[in-house]
């Protein structure tokens, strides 16, 4: 879900999309009365063409909540026309160019609004989520780490959570791990967290362990609003430590939600080595 602040000095917009989440967060610089110290902006100095780019910026996320694409883009166009580095802009244009599967135009973005704002977190995760989504995973560390170190970071365990997800995706366990566990110190209650940590130990074929992170998932979200895949993990945990009704108990919701899935097929021929 997208989530849009009023843009002010301190702190600009906040967007993200499904799977990328994203915020804004800016900063601007003056001669404070001569006295050659930085000194911090206020809503008073936000300009005409900044405020015409904050509205349509907030056009152009309501319409990309809608799926109204096309329109979005057109309101995101006109607020980096009024405001051209309004770096934030360049980001959500980056997320809707992804979600229109304009890889190259996303990247472009993503590059530019990392341009006018090296620093801002939620574009280095979004960028980094990007890149890991599109084959680029040792490229994708970088924009992690970029977000983790910045002070300004609101919400650092999405961060963690993109980068271990990553590296399970390219089979780099210890580094999935490692940023697992601080994901996990964060938000201990995030279902994808625990979920990702019972497939880190599953891949090390520690089975007791991620049986654990499995428990406290049934815990945490009801077993039919999990996807296919982790109710598939689930399964597979408890067919290794021959917990039949365990077992059982996983298989009934991917069944019953996720009949038509890989998941359900593999479970029915048993491939529970694949």
């Amino acid at each position: 879900m997208v989530q849009l602040a009023q843009r002010t000095p301190a702190c600009l917009a906040a967007f993200g999309m499904a799977g990328l989440l994203a915020a804004c967060a800016g900063s601007g610089s003056g001669d404070a009365g001569g006295g050659g110290k930085a000194e911090l902006p206020t809503l008073s100095d936000t300009t005409a063409a900044q405020k015409r780019a904050q509205i349509r910026m907030q056009l152009a996320v309501g319409y990309y909540e809608q799926g109204q694409l096309p329109v979005a883009l057109d309101e995101i166009k006109k607020a980096i026309t009024a405001d051209p580095a309004y770096a934030e802009a360049w980001g959500v244009r980056a997320l809707i160019y992804m979600a229109m599967g304009e890889t190259a135009l996303a990247d472009a973005n993503f590059r530019h609004a990392l341009g006018l704002a090296p620093g801002n977190p939620d574009i280095a995760n979004n960028y980094g989520s990007f890149l890991c989504q599109n084959g680029r995973v040792a490229e994708s560390f970088r924009y992690f780490d970029t977000a983790l170190a910045s002070r300004q970071y609101a919400s650092p365990a999405k961060a963690l959570n993109n980068a271990g997800n990553c590296a399970l995706k390219s089979k780099d366990i210890g580094t999935a791990e490692k940023y697992l566990l601080q994901a996990l110190q964060l938000t201990p209650d995030q279902p994808s967290t625990n979920a990702n940590l019972a497939r880190v130990y599953y891949e090390r074929r520690d089975y007791a362990r991620a049986n654990l992170f499995i428990t406290r998932l049934g815990k945490l979200a009801r077993t039919d609003s999990l996807p296919a895949d982790v109710l598939w993990l689930a399964i597979k945990v408890q067919h290794k430590l021959g917990d039949v009704d365990a077992e059982q108990g996983w298989v009934t919701p991917l069944r019953r939600h996720h009949a038509a899935s890989p998941e359900y097929a593999a479970y029915q021929r048993g491939a529970f080595d694949e």
